[in-house]
């Protein structure tokens, strides 16, 4: 029987779900169901109605907030204690140093999210 994996994904580009949904469909140890929120406000409606979360992961830039530093935080003052990753075009700015600091578990490119990097997240992350 394969586990199912329920990742809600954070971006306010559409495109990406379409992009993100793509490589998660080609993961082959572990069932994935996506879920899909554009704004902070509607992942903590999300994660507040009780449907199962393994994992999010966060846009870093979320309109009209920043980064991470603001969704992150409020995600984990709402009570959402799973894991999170914040997904960047880029991870070149100094504050994906501190990732931890803002409460996030991990922090990936998006040119990186593969298969092989999904399978491996959801074992080191979700399967806590």
């Amino acid at each position: 029987m394969t586990k199912t994996a329920h990742i809600l994904l954070v971006d306010d580009d559409p495109a990406e779900k379409l992009i993100i949904g793509n490589v998660l469909r080609k993961v082959q140890n572990i069932a994935i169901d996506l879920h899909y929120c554009q704004t902070i406000e509607e992942a903590l409606d999300y994660v507040q109605s009780g449907a199962p979360v393994s994992l999010i992961l966060m846009d870093n830039r979320l309109q009209p907030q920043a980064d991470f530093r603001e969704t992150v935080p409020v995600l984990r003052q709402k009570g959402y204690i799973g894991p999170v990753g914040v997904i960047s075009a880029s991870l070149s700015d100094p504050y994906f140093q501190t990732f931890e600091d803002y409460g996030a578990d991990f922090r990936i490119d998006k040119a990186e999210l593969d298969p092989t990097a999904v399978e491996f997240i959801l074992r080191e992350y979700a399967a806590r």
